[in-house]
């Protein structure tokens, strides 16, 4: 790949990741409700997901989805509803992602394991059908096939880790900063109130989108 292939590659996959989607909104929520270092947990698993869906869609896994579209919907249905259950959660103010107050967290329930945070960050980017359809038409274009295919491949998905990364703390620090405005007012059920709207929209999104 020449410098001025990886140049157009790097411009139009930051601003792709910047846009808002499942991924930037689920940093959003989490960084609002339990913030950025724990947030990084589930950025980890997303980040593997996107490599899963990336090196897939270059490989040509992405037939098989398309061939057994049903097991690809039960999917995508079961992540929703996982979704939109922590949303509801943090709605009512209940589980380890919602924010408590100072008098409420006492016998509060424990924070979100870090497994969990990267089980949900990787479910949310293999079951995004954007996510596979973004790869399957962008990808390919900057392969060349007169060349090997690991070292591309190596270097697409590298700066496509960084910019997600970056995008992705731009998003859960945005949340976070957020937080902290809207908790000075005292006002932590409008936090989760939030956050927990954002979380059954992408969840929702995931699911049906």
């Amino acid at each position: 790949m020449d410098f001025s292939a990886l140049a157009l590659f790097v411009s139009t996959f930051f601003f792709v990741s910047l846009t808002p989607g499942m991924c930037m909104a689920l940093a959003l929520t989490l960084g609002m409700s339990i913030g950025v270092r724990r947030t990084a947990w589930m950025m980890i698993g997303e980040l593997l997901g996107v490599a899963v869906v990336a090196v897939s869609a270059v490989v040509g896994i992405a037939a098989l989805l398309l061939k057994y579209p049903a097991a690809f919907q039960v999917f995508k249905y079961c992540g929703g509803a996982y979704l939109a259950w922590l949303g509801i959660q943090m709605w009512r103010a209940r589980g380890g992602m919602a924010m408590l107050a100072p008098q409420e967290r006492d016998g509060a329930a424990p924070p979100p394991k870090r497994r969990a945070l990267m089980l949900q960050g990787f479910v949310t980017a293999v079951a995004n059908p954007k996510g596979w359809a973004f790869f399957i038409a962008l990808l390919p274009p900057f392969v060349d096939d007169q060349r090997p295919l690991l070292p591309q491949l190596s270097v697409l998905i590298a700066i496509i880790l960084l910019l997600e990364t970056l995008c992705m703390l731009i998003y859960a620090s945005g949340g976070r900063t957020l937080s902290g405005l809207l908790r000075r007012g005292e006002n932590v059920r409008l936090v989760n109130r939030i956050a927990g709207t954002l979380m059954l929209g992408v969840g929702g999104w995931l699911a049906f989108g």
